[in-house]
């Protein structure tokens, strides 16, 4: 049987109350006293700070809350259109950028040139206008901006959105990404006010967007994003799972005998991303004569049919796979998701061969090998989904309601 909500020795609070209508466990009032303990009266009174703040409204009727019968209930629901999330993808070459509801639902959207190798300032900068452009095209204002979330392709530490030692985002190491992009929203959104910004990196929040949104039962989800480099995303019992300092997942930085002597961006040499990544495919593309500069060149090669880029991709994938079959044996992951410029046929293909070659039986049972459901806008509804389950948290919701006077 399930525990009555809240901590121990203590009443559910008004965070714990949305939590649970959020997560349908509890829709009515009735069905919330029930699981938290608490009176008919403290309910009305934790629900009507909800309302007050505009979090909640009333749908339909529910179920009868008696089993002697009567009116149906009142069924309560989280007011999704109160507040829009600003959420930005960036990759070393382009970036995306979008305001989302609360749920996840794209109001406005923008795909755009945006080099990361020229530095925080001026990417950070222009990711601002972007936004702010956008708030007008979705027909929202400043003021109804929640939160912001930024997927970075590096190492990132959770605690203070600072990537560490990122090996292909020059000048952006232990950089103020939170305050630099809040002044930079502020900068051209007029009325912009100060809101949270999250940064993580980008194959995390690529995971957890595609574990919410179309595994949501699976409790050890693994996608590997393969573009112009190789990282990992591990979503474990609906968390993210970052190591101790963020470098969990940073699997192109594995040393594989294949690919002794080949510099990787990174300054070591031999590594997977050295030779197995979307960049690497590309350098093998360029020196036969074929025209790729970076991972989306093979992407398109690959869209087109183009059969030397299959093949490379192909080996590639299992050279990956190689790799993977570790991961997998360690992990137990119920999903493995193949995801990033190389996430086609041929890759998926080399990937397979090699894992279930590796890997034990045992921890290939029951594991599902698949491609990305979201596609590219996978690091968006994770960065916006990390916005939403931080700033409506229990905790969280407490101290904002009290910042609300309600």
């Amino acid at each position: 049987m399930r525990g009555r909500v809240g901590k121990p020795g203590q009443q559910a609070s008004a965070g714990d109350l949305l939590a649970l209508v959020r997560s349908g466990r509890a829709t009515t009032r009735g069905a919330l006293q029930q699981a938290t303990g608490l009176s008919r009266a403290t309910v009305g009174q934790r629900l009507d700070r909800l309302f007050r703040a505009g979090w909640l409204r009333e749908g339909g009727g529910g179920p009868v809350d008696s089993p002697l019968g009567g009116r149906p209930s009142i069924t309560l629901e989280f007011d999704d259109a109160h507040a829009v999330v600003l959420a930005a993808d960036l990759d070393t070459r382009h970036a995306r950028a979008a305001v989302l509801s609360l749920t996840g639902e794209s109001l406005a959207e923008h795909t755009g040139v945006l080099l990361i190798e020229e530095g925080p300032d001026a990417v950070l900068g222009e990711l601002g206008r972007w936004f702010a452009r956008l708030l007008e095209e979705a027909g929202h204002r400043a003021h109804e901006v929640c939160g912001i979330g930024l997927a970075v392709p590096g190492p990132v530490d959770s605690d203070t959105g600072r990537v560490v030692q990122p090996p292909i985002m020059p000048g952006w190491d232990a950089y103020d990404i939170r305050g630099r992009l809040g002044r930079a929203f502020a900068e051209h959104a007029h009325g912009a006010v100060d809101v949270p910004v999250l940064v993580d990196n980008d194959a995390n929040l690529m995971a957890y967007g595609e574990q919410r949104t179309a595994h949501p039962d699976c409790s050890a989800f693994v996608l590997v994003k393969v573009s112009t480099g190789i990282g990992a995303g591990v979503v474990v019992d609906g968390r993210i799972y970052r190591g101790v300092d963020g470098g969990a997942g940073d699997i192109g930085h594995i040393r594989v005998p294949e690919g002794a002597g080949a510099p990787c961006r990174c300054g070591s040499y031999g590594c997977l991303a050295a030779v197995a990544s979307g960049g690497a495919v590309a350098r093998r593309l360029a020196e036969a004569g074929v025209p790729a500069a970076s991972g989306s060149d093979v992407r398109d090669l690959l869209a087109a049919g183009h059969p030397e880029a299959a093949a490379l991709a192909r080996e590639a994938g299992r050279r990956v796979g190689d790799v993977l079959a570790t991961v997998v044996t360690l992990l137990n992951p119920g999903v493995l998701m193949i995801a990033g410029d190389l996430a086609g046929t041929p890759f998926l293909t080399g990937v397979r061969e090699l894992l279930y070659q590796r890997a034990l039986p045992r921890s290939t049972a029951h594991l599902d090998v698949v491609t990305s459901r979201l596609g590219e806008r996978a690091g968006l509804i994770g960065a916006g989904s990390l916005v939403v389950e931080h700033l409506y948290a229990p905790e969280r919701v407490e101290e904002r309601l009290l910042a609300l006077g309600v």
